[in-house]
């Protein structure tokens, strides 16, 4: 699969600074242009939401973070491009105009894509030399935590420009939806359209306050929504007999005077004085960029409960997630390993993520247990134990473990852990965890593990290959010189 070697980014507004995030993030060199006096500190202060939300996002190790270069003019900022990203105002003279420029500046193999939320590619392509590889990339903010883009070709788009972006986005963690005929507002954009228009006329009416409609919305459907869209939603709905019967029972109802979906609600001075003012309640005093952190602190923990869906596999926008950090372990992105006699081998780099806190905002007991694992797994890929190897029916699985809870992570807390192989035969590996406080260095929690070398799909223990048993005597042979660490073959309620 091709992906982005450098990208461009026109414009550095919400959107704009959401796409230079996720490419940064993902270790593709962005350069930038955007003429607003403040678009460093704008774009800077979106960079280090996403670095903090990734933070809480994954464990899996990101790759270096890209170059970010702030250009002095388009034609230098899109000259060397093989992604270019417009996300300048909505408006179709300037678009147009912008993309145009792009087409001119740009190599002849560039891709360029709109961040436009309902203008038609046909329009926007109208005076380009090379009409062929514009397209509409039409993501949703935050652009750097949710995935979807909306590929949108013109008339004049070929089919291997469509083809091409499609395959440049997983590898950013990113799922790209081929819109199969160009209309406006594209498919996203129209549903929620729809659904904002009858919100106004329900406020417009006084049935109820912006709170309390979205309340409706976040405590019910909006949670089916995340995780099953709307048509499978429907499907369970109908019951055993499924998506025909749901239709048949409730499809009468589409010709009830419920709604007020083809009236345009007139947003005059009163109306928009009633929204803004129950938006200001609703708000409580926070500030814009709290509530940005606020939304990607429970958006990323929707997408780790969806990570672990359909047993552990995945499910939506879960499995997505799931599919990009085994694409992040696969290539290695974090820092290299050496086993060094004198310590411990450093393997796991985190922090406390709101989805791991309890009601006092301490670490629950099984996320202890989850970064053990990850230590675990950091030291099986080291000796050659990796994705590969298990797909072909072989891994180390854990067998005993015990774990000592010495201190308190905290929300937000950065913890690394390290590994101290304590023993190890063919089929044996005895491995001790420790978990730090990384800005105190004072120890957490500390784990003592048994992992046993099996054939999975035979169902037993069986001597590890010597490429992985040369691997792990070598690093057993290095700790064999360190002290055995404090803690290490206690049992359960041992007196300290």
């Amino acid at each position: 699969m091709t992906g982005i070697s450098k990208a461009a980014c026109i414009g550095g507004g919400v959107i704009g600074g959401g796409w230079i995030a996720r490419f940064l993030l993902a270790g593709i060199d962005v350069d930038v242009f955007d003429p607003h006096p403040e678009a460093g500190r704008i774009v800077g202060e979106v960079i280090a939401n996403a670095e903090k939300a990734y933070a809480m996002l994954t464990g899996a190790p990101l790759p270096p973070r890209g170059r970010l270069t702030f250009c002095s003019t388009l034609e230098e900022a899109v000259a060397d491009a093989d992604w270019i990203q417009e996300s300048v105002p909505e408006r179709l003279d300037l678009k147009r105009g912008v993309l145009t420029q792009i087409d001119a500046a740009a190599r002849p193999d560039a891709l360029i894509g709109s961040s436009t939320s309902g203008l038609l590619p046909t329009d926007l392509q109208r005076d380009m030399k090379h009409p062929e590889r514009l397209f509409v990339a039409h993501p949703y903010n935050p652009v750097y935590l949710l995935p979807l883009v909306e590929i949108v070709g013109g008339e004049k788009t070929s089919a291997a420009t469509i083809r091409a972006a499609m395959e440049r986005l997983p590898p950013i963690g990113m799922k790209g939806v081929h819109i199969a005929k160009e209309i406006e507002a594209f498919v996203g954009d129209r549903l929620l359209e729809a659904l904002w228009r009858e919100a106004l006329w329900l406020i417009h009416d006084d049935i109820c306050t912006v709170e309390t409609l979205d309340d409706v919305i976040r405590y019910s459907f909006g949670l089916r929504w995340a995780q099953m869209g709307l048509f499978q939603t429907y499907r369970i709905a109908g019951g055993e007999a499924g998506m025909r019967h749901f239709l048949a029972q409730f499809g009468p109802c589409l010709a009830w005077p419920w709604t007020k979906l083809t009236d345009v609600v007139d947003l005059d001075d009163a109306l928009i004085e009633k929204i803004g003012r129950q938006s200001d309640e609703q708000a409580a005093g926070l500030s814009i960029r709290a509530l940005e952190r606020l939304r990607d602190e429970n958006l990323v923990g929707i997408l780790q409960a969806l990570k672990g869906g359909d047993g552990g596999k995945g499910w939506g926008a879960g499995k997505l997630l799931k599919d990009f950090e085994q694409s992040l372990w696969a290539r290695g992105g974090g820092p290299a390993v050496t086993v060094d006699a004198s310590k411990p081998l450093r393997l796991v780099e985190t922090k406390v993520s709101p989805a791991w806190v309890d009601y006092n905002g301490h670490m629950t007991e099984h996320r202890y247990l989850q970064v053990f694992g990850d230590t675990s797994d950091a030291l099986l890929r080291l000796v050659g134990v990796d994705l590969a190897y298990v797909e072909a029916g072989h891994s180390y699985y854990t067998v005993e473990s015990h774990i000592r809870h010495l201190g308190e992570a905290k929300l937000g807390q950065a913890i690394h852990s390290t590994c101290q192989v304590l023993a190890a035969d063919d089929k044996r590996l005895h491995v001790f965890h420790t978990l730090y406080d990384t800005a105190t260095d004072e120890a957490l929690a500390t784990a003592e593990h048994m992992l046993l070398h099996v054939d999975s799909k035979a169902g037993k223990a069986v001597p590890a290959p010597a490429a992985v048993l040369d691997k792990v005597k070598t690093i057993a042979a290095a700790h064999s010189e360190l002290a055995l660490p404090e803690g290490a073959g206690r049992h359960v309620g041992e007196r300290r």
